[in-house]
């Protein structure tokens, strides 16, 4: 993140299945709106009540971009880190134009009210077992059959 930006963490709800499109340059760039709801407890009546909510327009580039699209849906409750970014522009009219849109970073989904399951995956791998040293086998060279891990 660079000296000036405005950093946000966004907890909300996806009100829409992301679009996905390519730049001309092939880039993907996945579109969507997170929707934010304060919530507070009212001792009085002894409920919860919902404050106003507030939409984030958010963009996600490259393999973040892909891989919002897969794996997110409307409704999708998320946890997303990014920056406030401000987009100038004139319309045919000659009227200027602004919004702030959040570039996302990082984004995950919420396991506070479900359960979900991860799929991970691996970046390309150097040899037959990456670099990972717990994939390979046999006894590493100085160590003794039986070794515990170091921690």
């Amino acid at each position: 993140m660079s000296f000036g930006e405005t950093p946000i963490t966004l907890v909300g709800n996806l009100t829409d299945d992301p679009e996905l499109k390519f730049t001309e340059g092939g880039a993907a760039l996945a579109k969507f709106t997170i929707a934010v709801t304060p919530r507070s407890f009212d001792r009085t009546s002894n409920q919860w009540k919902d404050g106003t909510t507030a939409f984030y327009r958010c963009a996600a580039w490259r393999q973040l971009a892909e891989h919002v699209a897969e794996s997110l849906t409307k409704g999708s409750r998320v946890v997303a880190s990014g920056r406030m970014r401000q987009h100038d522009w004139t319309t045919p009219e000659g009227d200027k134009r602004s919004m702030l849109a959040v570039e996302i970073d990082d984004i995950g989904a919420s396991v506070r009210f479900t359960t979900v399951t991860v799929n991970a995956r691996r970046p390309a791998q150097s040899g037959p077992a990456g670099d990972d040293p717990w994939a390979k086998t046999g006894t590493p060279a100085g160590a003794q059959s039986g070794d515990e891990p170091p921690f």
